[in-house]
């Protein structure tokens, strides 16, 4: 990240972050004092309270978090990152009180892959990636390293999980793909000594291990779709269940109750209670996506579940009936739009849906879904009645906004998928832009469409259009290296701006005598609509392209953001920062000032869609 540049320059406030990166296993927990949620986003811990929906942010990793742990009291959080190969990926201790870092653990390569504490707090058991394959023994007060291991044997698979057992603080077992182990910490010769456990002729891939609270017997959950009981002071296998009906695309993540019975959470989006002894199914729920993390809040009344789609569910022990508290993008997020004259709501988009967000308390009111296709770029008509949308199947679409129905879809629109897309001021007409270079502009009437001109101008795909207020021109960023304002009367090109870059995006200066520019050299290009002439260049970042960009409505502020993940606020006259926004853990992909200039949201790569408040200083300067 481009500290150096951040250093003197006030921060941008960030009021709440939409997101959750539900791929990682039990990434949701719920912390011991029963009031916060604990979760992952990119390389973000963040800590949610349940009752006013506040969020903390852990800032530190410096890649995506990989696993989470929280020790019994609550006092510390554990969090591994991954890595690139050859690096080492640190394992972080947050002091929770605090909300700070308590100790930086750095002995792993590539990937954390587990962490468990123990019981009392005395240690931390820490899990390297396949690429690592080693067990560490942290010793939490001194912050070191008491010991290691290689997790498995030569013979047998990379291991993939490991837990703590709850009584003592020198037992912890590891488990993963045809290795089963109880482990044994001797202090006084600084040793972890390996007991495996014998399974006979069973040979399983064990995902996940939960431990009776008397610590007799462990279950372990596989991609097979059965669980492992094993004895753990005999080590030895007890029962395997269920016989028949095994669970669906394998055991994810495993809770036992106090009742004795165990919730099942299933690569099919399935949560089942069954019982202890025999495994046979009391009560089970559908959920959309994969089940991978199930958390208890309390004695188990209350269940969290988290899955793959990035939704949280709750449910109640009693009723067992879900329901949706937190939805989020489970893929990048390619572009955000708001309404005309509005902050109240917003639009974006991602791969397979679109959804309408409410601002303020970032609840999800619609998601128009489209399998299998990424949509590119989104806007809302000016009369508030339709959503138009630019996809890489070719095809544009025009949605009802209340009820998400397909108003309209021009099918072919462009030949390399649709990667721009702008409507005018009168809401009849559309111009869109493709992959293969080509601007074309559409008539729209209330069921049918009309095209009226293609205009060949780029030789490489377009990726930002932008209409003057009297839309009688458009201006076009492309990939080529050019900026063309175009005529929208006479279809003939009034001036082009040429660069040695690949432009990501332009916007018109609200008085529309100047544009500016910007794309993978960094720089911010100012220049005249008249003749096309470069008036100045700023440099943006100092690394990584400029993705996102966007004019306040009195045209004295801009914004930017792009993959050094800081969001930028400039003065457009003076051309320097007065605030940046840090907290993104994902390249930044598109960014809007709201109508009222109440907010700034800016979009992420990981999934995620920050809402930051825009200064007050820069509403009204002095």
């Amino acid at each position: 990240m481009a500290e150096e540049d951040t250093q003197e320059v006030p921060k941008l406030e960030l009021e709440a972050v939409i997101g959750f990166n539900g791929h990682v296993f039990s990434g949701l927990k719920v912390h011991p004092d029963r009031e916060h949620l604990i979760y992952p986003l990119g390389s973000t811990v963040i800590i949610k309270s349940l009752k006013s929906g506040k969020q903390a942010f852990f800032h530190g990793h410096t890649n995506n978090v990989s696993c989470i742990a929280v020790s019994r009291s609550g006092r510390y959080i554990a969090s591994g990152q991954v890595t690139f190969m050859g690096f080492k990926a640190d394992v972080i201790i947050w002091d929770y009180e605090k909300r700070e870092i308590y100790a930086r653990l750095v002995l792993h390569k590539a990937k954390v892959e587990d962490l468990s504490f123990s019981p009392n707090e005395k240690y931390l058991v820490s899990l390297g990636g396949q690429d690592d394959a080693s067990i560490v023994v942290w010793n939490i007060e001194t912050k070191e390293a008491i010991c290691g291991s290689p997790a498995s044997a030569q013979s047998a698979g990379h291991c993939l999980t490991i837990e703590y057992t709850n009584l003592s603080d020198e037992v912890f077992i590891s488990a993963g793909n045809g290795t089963l182990r109880v482990w044994e910490l001797d202090l006084a010769n600084r040793k972890i000594r390996a007991n495996e456990c014998q399974t006979g002729q069973l040979k399983r891939i064990v995902t996940c291990i939960e431990i009776a609270n008397d610590d007799s017997y462990f279950y372990c959950g596989t991609t097979s779709g059965d669980i492992l009981k094993v004895n753990l002071k005999t080590r030895l296998l007890n029962s395997c269940g269920p016989v028949k009906q095994k669970f669906c695309k394998g055991v994810n993540t495993l809770k036992v109750l106090k009742t004795g019975d165990i919730l099942v959470g299933s690569g099919n989006g399935m949560l089942t209670m069954c019982s202890g002894g025999n495994f046979k199914t009391i009560r089970s729920v559908q959920l959309e996506g994969s089940v991978t993390s199930v958390a208890l809040r309390g004695e188990g009344q209350q269940i969290f579940i988290a899955t793959d789609t990035a939704q949280i569910y709750t449910l109640g022990y009693t009723d067992f009936k879900p329901e949706l508290i937190a939805t989020n993008h489970n893929g990048a997020v390619k572009d955000v739009a708001f309404p005309f004259g509005t902050s109240e709501l917003f639009a974006t988009c991602s791969q397979n849906d679109i959804r309408v967000w409410h601002t303020e308390s970032s609840k999800e009111l619609l998601r128009i879904v489209v399998p299998n296709v990424t949509c590119n770029a989104l806007g809302l008509m000016k009369d508030g009645r339709s959503i138009f949308s630019a996809w890489n199947d070719g095809k544009i679409r025009v949605f009802f906004p209340e009820s998400g129905k397909l108003r309209l879809i021009i099918h072919n629109a462009h030949s390399m998928g649709v990667t721009a897309i702008a409507a005018t001021n009168d809401c009849r007409r559309i111009v869109s832009g493709g992959g293969e270079g080509q601007v074309r502009l559409w008539e729209i009437f209330q069921n049918s469409y009309r095209l009226i001109e293609t205009m060949k101008e780029h030789k490489a795909a377009v990726n930002c259009i932008k209409i003057k207020s009297n839309d009688k021109e458009c201006v076009t960023a492309s990939s080529d290296g050019a900026c063309i304002i175009m005529d929208l009367v006479r279809f003939v090109r009034n001036q082009m701006v040429l660069a040695n870059t690949i432009f990501s995006v332009v916007c018109y200066h609200p008085e529309e005598y100047q544009i500016i520019t910007s794309g993978t050299d960094r720089k911010i290009g100012y220049w005249e609509v008249y003749d096309g002439s470069a008036i100045r260049e700023l440099d943006a970042s100092l690394s990584g392209a400029i993705n996102g960009m966007d004019i306040s409505e009195d045209g004295k502020y801009f914004v930017t953001g792009g993959d050094d993940k800081l969001l930028k606020l400039w003065l457009y006259t003076d051309g320097e920062v007065t605030h940046v926004g840090i907290g993104h853990s994902g390249s930044i992909t598109n960014v809007r000032i709201c109508p009222n200039s109440n907010y700034i949201l800016s979009t992420s790569a990981d999934g995620a869609i920050l809402r930051w408040r825009y200064p007050q200083t820069a509403k009204n300067p002095d």
